[in-house]
């Protein structure tokens, strides 16, 4: 399904259908033949077209290189905490244009949801890691070993080029968003084994795919039906910007985010 948003184009038509008795939403994140860069990824639009879609809850499955000698390739780290190393802080937002909120982030990833991926990858048998924090880099090269290094020391968990942005337009959506960070190489701060290559990366990413889909299978089932937990009222006490000052197209483009606090249908002109 193609889904035309206010800010561009989502990475790709998005796949629904149903798994174990629910219906499901996928986006392949770089396109299908993985075609965009982490850096071109449109947050906005993808979050967007899945609010629209009535998604209230995201797994996101992505590579990440490890940072510590402890999470070993083919592990799962279910991170809780971001460390963001971007540059795109207005690409990471839905707001702006005449309308300010500012959202609680101090918790980047729905705990509910996080713990109930940690008891579904222990059913099926994962090495999972129990919280960790994620350094987002932009990419799309790989991190220099003074980088790798810097991160190692100060103690960070794992590595990717994704996940933050997703993070914050998520939780602007209100929508409940948690990482399955899949561990495909020890990043380059290591130097008793091979640095990270792309052809390393893909190998362990075809190993941790199966997993993942097993993952998801089992965690689906223990998702409550109704969308209730705190990261679905984010929006709640974050505007700022007195309703009556709202700027009809501003609206109008964040309709799906801001349905419940607009009262009844109005015409926008």
């Amino acid at each position: 399904m193609k889904i035309h948003t206010p800010f561009g184009a989502p990475s790709d038509a998005l796949l629904t259908g149903r798994l174990t008795g629910r219906d499901v939403v996928f986006l392949p994140r770089h396109g299908r033949g993985h075609r965009l860069l982490p850096s071109e990824l449109n947050h906005r639009a993808n979050i967007w077209a899945m609010k629209k879609l009535g998604v209230a809850w995201v797994v996101s499955v992505s590579a990440v290189g490890s940072l510590q000698a402890r999470y070993r390739p083919c592990d799962i780290v279910v991170i809780d905490q971001f460390v963001d190393r971007t540059k795109k802080a207005l690409e990471h937002t839905f707001f702006g244009r005449g309308i300010v909120a500012h959202v609680a982030f101090a918790h980047p990833i729905c705990e509910e949801l996080r713990q109930r991926l940690l008891q579904s990858a222990r059913a099926c048998g994962a090495r999972v890691h129990d919280g960790g924090a994620y350094v987002n880099m932009e990419g799309p090269a790989f991190s220099t070993r003074a980088e790798s290094l810097t991160n190692h020391r100060a103690g960070y968990d794992v590595i990717g080029m994704t996940n933050l942005g997703e993070a914050k337009c998520a939780r602007e959506a209100e929508i409940a968003y948690a990482t399955l960070a899949m561990v495909t190489d020890y990043d380059c701060w290591k130097d008793d084994g091979a640095h990270v290559t792309v052809e390393m990366v893909i190998d362990y990413l075809h190993r941790n795919a199966e997993m993942a889909r097993r993952i998801i299978a089992d965690v689906i089932p223990r998702i409550p039906a109704p969308p209730a937990w705190p990261s679905h009222e984010a929006l709640k006490n974050a505007i700022l910007t007195d309703r009556k000052f709202w700027p009809a197209k501003t609206i109008k483009e964040l309709r799906p985010v801001l349905a419940k606090y607009l009262g009844p249908p109005q015409r926008i002109k």
